[in-house]
Parts: C-alpha cells; structure tokens; sequence
C-alpha cells in the first residue's frame, strides 16, 4: 500500500455554511412554523450538522488518513481548519520525529563472548498508509525490529580484535561504521511500516558482568605484551647500533664474549621495569 495524497477544501468556508444552516433553520421555524411545520426545519439541522461533521483541525507535522467504507482514499498533511467528506473515517498519524532509548540487550558477539549492547533510534512515519494498514501496531513494530537488528548487528561482529586479529571492523573501535550498519539495518526492516530511521546510534556497550573482570585482565595482558614488544624491538635497534657506531669509530675492539656480555647488559637496562643501578669497572675490561 502507498500513501496517496488526499485534497481538502477550507473549513472556514463549511463552518460557516453550517452555522448558516442551523441559523435558518432556527428562523424558518420561527417565522413559518405553524404554516408548513418543524420538517424544514429539521432537514436543515441536519444538513448543518452533516457539513459541520466533515470539519476538521490539523496540526503541523501531523497528518490525518481517510478510508470509505473500508477502502483507503488518501491522507491529508495540509494544516489548518479542513473540510473532508464526513461520511470519511478518520484516523490521525503523528509525523514528528520520535526516539527510541532501546532496552539494554545481552547477546554473543561473533566470537560468542556474551556483551551488553544497547542503540537509540530517532525515526519518524515517512508513509502513513504503510503505518497504518500494513501493520498492526507501528509503534511497536518499531521496538521490536529495533531490538532485532541490535542483535544481528552485535552477532555479525566482534567485541574488538583481541581473538581475531584480522577483524577489521570492531563493536568497540569502529563506532561510525557501526552506526552506518545498524542504520541500514533499520532501514530495510522497518521501510514496510512506512517508518523512515533519521539516526542510529550504539548508546552502550560492555562485556557481561560474568566475563568482564576476566576480559578486562585479557585486554591489559594484551597490552603489557604489546608495550614489551615495542620495548624490545627499539632495544635491539639501540643495541645494535651501539655496536655499529664503536666498530665504526673504533673506540674499543670486542670478542664475541664480550659482545654477548654487553648485549646482556643493555638489554637489561633498556628492557627493564625499574631503574638499574650501574657498577663502576675501576679495572681493566677483562677485569
């Protein structure tokens, strides 16, 4: 079903057609009521009353759907004072902008690690036929498919890379284009409500409570593996450039013993966690 746009006359206009009518039909009875009877009357009072039916007020960013007799005739979005077939039933849709402050969900990401992840949705009804006939109740329809692709989203994807090093898209450090997936997401799901999704965004997001001590101690082992690495990689650099620049300036001339002796030392003072204390060789080198 699509939205078909439905005209309307001013209501000003029937409004005072139909105070009109009541006003005659007041006076007829008055002037020639005993001659010809109220049935004049009566029949104004009720086209009166039939024109003033058909008056209605519609607000901004609202929108009013008829239907005829079950069939859908078309929605009105002109503001104002209107005038509609009153034989027109009438249903009115709100088009404002609306959030959605999804319930906290617990899920497995794609690593099956159990997560909390929670979205804020901004959506508003872009199709008011759609809203209104194609499901049964929109709103919440959109909480549910909300809630839904909330999960597919956190079950495609991991928490972070630590398991899986070559996942380069992450729950935790691509926010952006996990947003852009969850809007898309949104969107093919809740089109055939007529709901159009104007922001989708990850509001929370933490592993469960059960896993959460032990993956936080995971994380800094990871990353005190990961600082080491850096550490040892620029003390073999050093090191070895210790050993270019004496061979090349010829300050002193090393055996591979005591090549290896001062390696041993360098990388323990340049790799080491607290500050070392030097020994002073008042002897000779091979003392």
């Amino acid at each position: 079903m699509q939205e078909k746009k439905l005209t309307s006359a001013s209501g000003y206009l029937f409004l005072l057609i139909g105070l009109l009518c009541l006003a005659l039909a007041g006076l007829l009875l008055y002037l020639v009521g005993r001659e010809y009877g109220p049935l004049p009357s009566i029949v104004l009072v009720i086209v009166g009353f039939f024109i003033l039916k058909g008056i209605i007020i519609i607000y901004p960013n609202e929108g009013l759907a008829a239907t005829f007799f079950g069939d859908y005739v078309g929605t009105i979005k002109k503001t104002g004072l209107q005038w509609v077939n009153p034989l027109y039933s009438k249903r009115k849709i709100s088009l404002r902008a609306r959030n959605l402050n999804g319930q906290t969900l617990k899920v497995n990401d794609k690593m099956g690690n159990p997560i909390e992840i929670a979205a804020v949705v901004v959506w508003q009804v872009s199709d008011t036929a759609r809203a209104l006939f194609d499901v049964d109740n929109y709103v919440n329809f959109v909480q549910v498919q909300s809630e839904a692709a909330v999960r597919f989203l956190a079950s495609s994807h991991a928490y972070d890379n630590i398991e899986d090093e070559h996942e380069t898209v992450t729950l935790r450090d691509n926010t952006g284009q996990i947003n852009k997936f969850l809007e898309q997401e949104l969107d093919e799901r809740l089109n055939q409500a007529g709901v159009r999704v104007m922001e989708a965004r990850i509001s929370h997001l933490a592993y469960a409570p059960e896993i959460a001590g032990a993956m936080l101690q995971r994380q800094q082992a990871t990353a005190v593996v990961s600082a080491r690495k850096q550490i040892v990689e620029g003390a073999v650099g050093m090191v070895e450039m210790a050993l270019t620049r004496l061979a090349e300036k010829g300050v002193v001339e090393l055996d591979e013993e005591r090549k290896a002796a001062m390696v041993s030392n360098l990388l323990v003072v340049l790799c080491g966690e607290k500050s070392v204390s030097p020994v002073v060789n008042a002897g000779t080198l091979y003392a």
